[in-house]
């Protein structure tokens, strides 16, 4: 089954596209302070190796936004300038390179302070993300059901912009509630063409963060809507990128490497999760179809790899390993790794 996406309009981030027929993007944000240069360098680093598009970094202050540019000369991608309570702070980090500008309405609500705001954008090519979020409404709209909330704070601001004359815009409201958030996006979906930046905010720990996540982004995802998503964790960053790939990949809206890996039980002979958390690192930005399945022994393993690019089946000193759904023979377990090594090579090159 293929998903037809939602039509809306389009903004880039420097390079990077978002709507209209761009892909589906995956962001993050760093978790470390952004007055910390050679730290955010770093962070920035590993998220790039895993395959993340865009990387959002909080300006709380004054020397935070002279870091922020420090940083986006010295690491040379798009970053995005995460900003609250300061239209000044705004202002700065447009001054310092930030490439998109998020802001909340519920902790910015003197929108009067929109037009200056929106012609420095204009002025540099910057679009704006507009990001309400269920723990900071603004409180006139305390009365509304929280779904309705979410979406008229964001479409007031949104609004504002418009009549300054500003169009490069993006939205994202997020609730810590799954359910909550999907029927937000849903009406805001079917209000506006804006692009939708989505996810679930304050989702949780790595295990139960994954499963609200999963809820509330892959069903919106599954009706066409979203056209950036960031998987918020309270985990390593670069779990956010891999989870959103793996959302995407299953859906269908992004080509990658699948890893398949069996619950393991007492006929198993090598460490499947940790070659299977191994091979999902090194295939990480890999874009081309790619199932590999790691398979504790060769009950499931020899069948489970003739369904797949790239099979082992595990013995105890030497496993099974398949191509194209054959059996290529053994290997020894401790060669084991650089053997996949090169057959995942292989085929990424074919």
């Amino acid at each position: 089954m293929t998903i037809s996406r939602r039509i809306s309009r389009q903004v880039s981030v420097g390079n990077v596209r978002i709507g209209g027929d761009a892909p589906i993007s995956i962001q993050s944000m760093l978790n470390v302070k952004t007055v910390d240069v050679d730290g955010c360098l770093k962070q920035i680093e590993r998220l790039c190796d895993v395959g993340c598009d865009l990387i959002r970094l909080a300006v709380p202050d004054e020397d935070s936004a002279v870091a922020f540019g420090k940083i986006a000369k010295r690491c040379g991608l798009p970053l995005i300038a995460d900003v609250h309570y300061s239209y000044k702070l705004a202002h700065l980090a447009l001054d310092n390179g930030a490439k998109k500008l998020r802001m909340n309405p519920g902790n910015m609500p003197d929108l009067t302070q929109i037009k200056p705001l929106a012609q420095h954008m204009a002025d540099l090519s910057v679009p704006v993300r507009v990001g309400v979020n269920g723990g900071s409404l603004d409180p006139k709209f305390a009365g509304m059901p929280q779904d309705r909330a979410l979406v008229e704070s964001a479409l007031e601001c949104a609004n504002a912009f418009e009549s300054a004359g500003f169009h490069d815009i993006v939205i994202a409201i997020k609730h810590s509630d799954p359910l909550v958030n999907i029927s937000a996006n849903r009406m805001l979906a079917a209000s506006c063409n804006y692009p939708l930046h989505i996810g679930v905010t304050e989702a949780g720990t790595l295990r139960s963060g994954l499963i609200k996540s999963a809820i509330g982004v892959s069903a919106l995802l599954s009706e066409g809507i979203g056209d950036t998503v960031r998987v918020s964790l309270a985990a390593d960053v670069t779990e956010e990128v891999l989870a959103a790939k793996r959302i995407l990949c299953t859906l269908g809206l992004r080509k990658g490497a699948e890893v398949v890996a069996c619950p393991t039980c007492a006929r198993t002979e090598i460490d499947v999760a940790g070659l299977a958390n191994e091979i999902e690192l090194l295939t990480a930005k890999v874009d081309v179809p790619l199932k590999i399945s790691v398979l504790g022994c060769p009950l499931n393993g020899i069948g489970e790899g003739k369904h797949s690019d790239i099979g082992v089946a595990g013995g105890k000193e030497i496993s099974v390993l398949l191509e194209d759904g054959n059996i290529m023979g053994t290997v020894r377990n401790s060669e084991l790794m650089d053997r996949l090594k090169a057959l995942i090579a292989k085929k990424c090159a074919e």
